[in-house]
């Protein structure tokens, strides 16, 4: 199987089949773990697989995005009142190895009732396209992330994005260049001020790319899992989750 079918295998197995045998079968023994709720390796996936069976959530996927051996899944979960909200949002990224998957992460955030934009958080286009476009996109992206939300250099926003052309699916933040300043400006008067934006990871597939990163927020330690699509060389729309990363957390793997 490619990384894509592997990995939808394994979501199946998991959370639509609840099947802890097909399972087991797709991932490595030593399957490291990075959900801070989750046990690492295989039986820790294994002790959730009738967890979520049991509460009765659901999952749906909406988008999947694969580069080499690292595929991202945009995913939904609904009826998730024992994992923190009624509906999650979430990203999990899978990495497959020798024909197995052998590491997870993830992000989750509750879905509010509404959004700035009006948006959701997951809706909009899912096609793949410019699939030899990857790489530029790829970096397009890595180079916004780096100039303007890290802060190295804001004043080139406009190399990487039309001010006006800005689809925002963060439920906090209106479309736009100037929805995003409004949004930095107001996190900031409530403290809330990024010192740190830090990519660990990035994931691309043609006119998607994803971008896991490590960053310090209200002087707390953050997770911004983000996905941009880009369209003729600009990016024109953005989908994240966001969470805080707890001091503790069921293995010594890290976030990252």
């Amino acid at each position: 199987m490619t990384p894509k079918e592997l990995v939808l295998a394994l979501f199946s197995a998991a959370f639509i089949e609840h099947d802890p045998d097909a399972a087991r079968q797709l991932v490595t023994a030593d399957y490291i773990q990075h959900d801070p709720q989750v046990p690492t390796g295989a039986e820790g996936l294994m002790g959730l697989i009738p967890l979520v069976q049991q509460s009765g959530m659901t999952a749906t996927t909406h988008r999947v995005i694969t580069e080499g051996d690292m595929v991202v899944l945009h995913n939904t979960y609904d009826n998730a009142d024992a994992f923190g909200a009624p509906s999650l949002a979430a990203f999990d990224i899978f990495r497959v190895e020798d024909g197995k998957i052998a590491e997870h992460w993830d992000n989750l955030q509750p879905i509010p009732e509404t959004t700035a934009s009006g948006r959701g958080m997951t809706d909009g286009p899912t096609e793949i396209t410019d699939l030899d476009k990857t790489q530029a996109n790829k970096a397009l992206v890595l180079g916004f992330v780096r100039d303007v939300l890290g802060g190295a250099a804001p004043e080139n926003v406009t190399n990487y994005m039309d001010p006006e052309v800005y689809m925002q699916h963060n439920p906090s933040i209106e479309d736009g260049l100037s929805g995003l300043m409004v949004a930095i400006e107001s996190f900031a008067a409530q403290g809330m001020v990024i010192t740190k934006f830090e990519p660990q990871f990035a994931v691309a597939e043609g006119n998607f790319v994803f971008v896991a990163t490590d960053a310090i927020m209200g002087g707390e330690p953050w997770a911004f899992f983000d996905l941009w699509r880009v369209e003729d060389g600009k990016i024109v729309e953005h989908w994240d989750v966001v969470s805080p990363i707890p001091a503790e957390m069921a293995h010594d793997n890290g976030k990252f």
